[in-house]
């Protein structure tokens, strides 16, 4: 019995077969949720039926591809030969998707008579019916999340994508405009980088080796707010360290004033945190402008499960809670949202992650936020006012207040009772001056090592940065005993407590700071 030339299931080196078939192959890549899988494309040209097929599990607008590459390649003055053309895209367990996959059929199509298998060129584009090469929406986040996974070094991309993905650095772009360019671009092999200048609109800071990138423009200013002190103090602190905070109060005494403002005071971005975010306004269908702008979504209490967590019967969305990273999640009457988003919103508290399953896909979103929450005391809302009467019984009082479940509320480290709007209240501070403040803050924690915010410490970080001096340590063991406080809610005051320290440049945690974190507790 012969012996076989080749050990285990490994293919020949040659991409020739025994009849002279030849296997070209290119990368491109498909997104599986926010992550990008890398994707083998291979075309073979074989004896038969006169065909186009594609196979590998994909999706309709890659199948729809196949009119899109044959229109580009006829007005390009190719002839199709009598031959069967497949083309797979491989593995083909995962699901495939995008219209990016265009240009990498085209070429393998095009080019069928010669050997084409470049290692580590990446191709996409998708293509118009003259032959055009066009972007697509989810471009920059797979060639974003490909380079985070240490994939992707070089890659012909659409010239008209230069714009944005010029901000995705130590990648090789070669850009190309028509199917044509890209032909004889591959059949010379002489592939020169494409550059385009950009340079970030905002404030550049320099803290411990690292550029962060802080906007300054200022969308709607606290100044705009009368009195309310203890609540702007609050605000200042949940900025300051991307604390959850919720605030209750009548209806007209600033609650959602003061969240929409919350978003021009917080923190300076680094460079790859303002691509996360411009990666989830990719995917939302919005193309981001890359200001150190921190987002701020604001869902509406008839808002379904799907919208804000994600969904999708064949392959997971994107929601808000997901579009909110690194920036703020803002629910206006709490207690109006339904129970079942309430209680699903925990983890993504915890965790900083969204999971999505569904039949044929399991998803996981990063969702990095800060959650700001407003509520009045009761359904009619007057239950707080000195100057009118509430019309609620005890019982719809309970009920309404009932709809907040104690492991969701601890998951809020700052709560406010707001004051009713007095004739004496005046404009006291500005956002400019908030946001220097937070700013202050914000080179305090880096300084000192943090590659997170004081609010999204984790136990280990806690104990290593929220050190108590000895009367604070005495205070918070009186309070563990008084209130019955938490493992969760210890950590939330220590948490706040280092904010409340950074604001006022302390070093260490001291007695004052902890009785302010513990004033902010939920009664």
């Amino acid at each position: 019995m012969s012996q076989n030339n080749h050990s285990g299931n490994l293919p020949p080196k040659s991409n020739k077969s025994k009849n002279e078939v030849i296997v070209n192959r290119l990368l491109s890549a498909t997104l599986d949720g926010l992550s990008a899988k890398p994707i083998e494309v291979e075309a073979t040209f074989t004896k038969g039926l006169p065909g186009f097929a594609v196979v590998g599990l994909v999706s309709s607008d890659i199948q729809e591809a196949k009119e899109r590459v044959k229109s580009s390649l006829l007005i390009n003055g190719f002839k199709f030969p009598p031959l069967k053309i497949t083309i797979n895209l491989s593995p083909s367990d995962i699901k495939k998707h995008g219209t990016h996959f265009d240009l990498s059929m085209a070429l393998l199509v095009a080019l069928h008579k010669e050997s084409v298998e470049e290692e580590n060129l990446f191709v996409f584009g998708e293509l118009g019916l003259d032959g055009r090469v066009k972007s697509s929406s989810t471009l920059f986040p797979i060639i974003l999340s490909l380079k985070e996974q240490g994939l992707l070094k070089r890659a012909i991309v659409p010239k008209i994508a230069m714009k944005h993905l010029s901000h995705i650095a130590g990648v090789e772009f070669i850009a190309v405009e028509t199917l044509a360019e890209a032909i004889t671009l591959l059949k010379s092999k002489s592939y020169q980088a494409s550059t385009q200048e950009f340079s970030y609109q905002s404030k550049a800071l320099n803290i411990a080796n690292k550029t962060y990138y802080d906007e300054g423009n200022v969308d709607s200013d606290f100044l705009d707010i009368k009195g309310q002190g203890i609540a702007k103090r609050a605000a200042l602190i949940a900025a300051a360290g991307m604390h959850n905070f919720m605030m209750e109060g009548n209806p007209g005494c600033g609650k959602s004033m003061i969240a929409k403002r919350l978003k021009d005071i917080l923190p300076p971005l680094l460079e790859e945190e303002m691509l996360s975010i411009a990666k989830h306004q990719f995917l939302d269908g919005v193309t981001p402008d890359f200001l150190a702008k921190r987002p701020m979504r604001s869902p509406h209490h008839t808002a379904t499960s799907a919208s804000i967590f994600g969904g999708g019967s064949s392959h997971a969305r994107i929601g808000e809670v997901a579009l909110a990273h690194k920036g703020v999640l803002f629910f206006d009457e709490l207690p109006h949202f339904s129970k079942n988003i309430l209680e699903a919103l925990r983890e993504p508290l915890q965790d900083r992650r969204v999971n999505i399953s569904r039949v044929n896909s399991k998803v996981e979103y990063e969702a990095d936020i800060m959650f700001v929450a407003a509520m009045n005391p009761c359904p009619c809302g007057n239950l707080l006012s000195k100057r009118k009467a509430c019309r609620c019984s005890e019982q719809e009082i309970k009920r309404y207040k009932n709809r907040l479940s104690d492991p969701f509320l601890d998951r809020i480290d700052l709560f406010v009772t707001m004051q009713e709007i007095s004739a004496n209240d005046k404009h006291d501070i500005t956002s400019k001056d908030l946001k220097s403040m937070v700013n202050q803050a914000f080179i305090v924690q880096k300084k000192r090592g943090q590659g997170r915010l004081n609010g999204k410490l984790n136990e280990d970080e806690v104990e290593k940065f929220c050190q108590l001096s000895a009367d604070a340590q005495k205070i918070l063991i009186s309070g563990i005993e008084r209130f019955g406080l938490s493992h969760r809610s210890i950590s939330s005051i220590k948490k706040v407590a280092r904010t409340i320290a950074d604001l006022g440049s302390s070093v260490g945690i001291e007695k004052i700071h902890l009785l302010e974190a513990l004033s902010y507790r939920r009664r």
